[in-house]
């Protein structure tokens, strides 16, 4: 039996057993997350964002409630050093950041685990002289608290409104998101 003949039995074999995954085969496009209640704390778009204190790798404290009001907006980037972040961030370095320094750039180091060791990673990653603030969430605090993961991108505005909680891909939607505020 030919290869694709075997690959198309094992789809309708299997196609039924995947339930109510018909948008998964099929995607509508459509945004099925719950509407956002406006006024709450949360890590989704339109929510307030959770305030937090950190250390950042220079062993100075950053509060997020004392620093995004002095800026139009706050940009976090979840980074772990690797290839793909070191992509991510050497774009923005060279190619976003500059566009908007009326907005703070961090990198956030959740994988170091000490302040020291997050220091250590952003020089040997090319980033001490960067406009980057690398912050150490050495508990992986601020990672929990906007479900983030590697490449995680999420932009808050100077009154603390999550614009923007998702994958950073190839900066399109960064700088649609940065350029949209007032």
């Amino acid at each position: 039996m030919p290869l694709n003949r075997i690959f198309l039995l094992l789809l309708v074999i299997l196609a039924p057993a995947c339930g109510n995954m018909r948008d998964d085969l099929f995607p509508s496009g459509a945004d099925r997350r719950p509407a956002v209640q406006e006024g709450t704390i949360g890590p989704e778009v339109g929510q307030q964002a959770p305030d937090f204190t950190i250390s950042d790798s220079l062993g100075n404290t950053v509060t997020l409630s004392e620093t995004a009001p002095q800026f139009r907006a706050v940009v976090l980037y979840f980074t772990m050093w690797c290839p793909i972040c070191d992509s991510h961030m050497s774009h923005m370095r060279d190619s976003i950041i500059p566009l908007y320094p009326d907005v703070r750039f961090f990198a956030v180091d959740y994988v170091s685990g000490s302040v020291a060791a997050a220091r250590d990673a952003q020089i040997s990653n090319g980033y001490g002289g960067s406009p980057f603030t690398v912050l150490a969430d050495t508990q992986q605090t601020v990672l929990g608290t906007f479900h983030a993961t590697m490449g995680t991108t999420v932009v808050i505005d100077r009154t603390g409104i999550l614009r923007m909680n998702e994958d950073f891909k190839d900066g399109t939607r960064l700088t649609q998101v940065l350029d949209a505020l007032p």
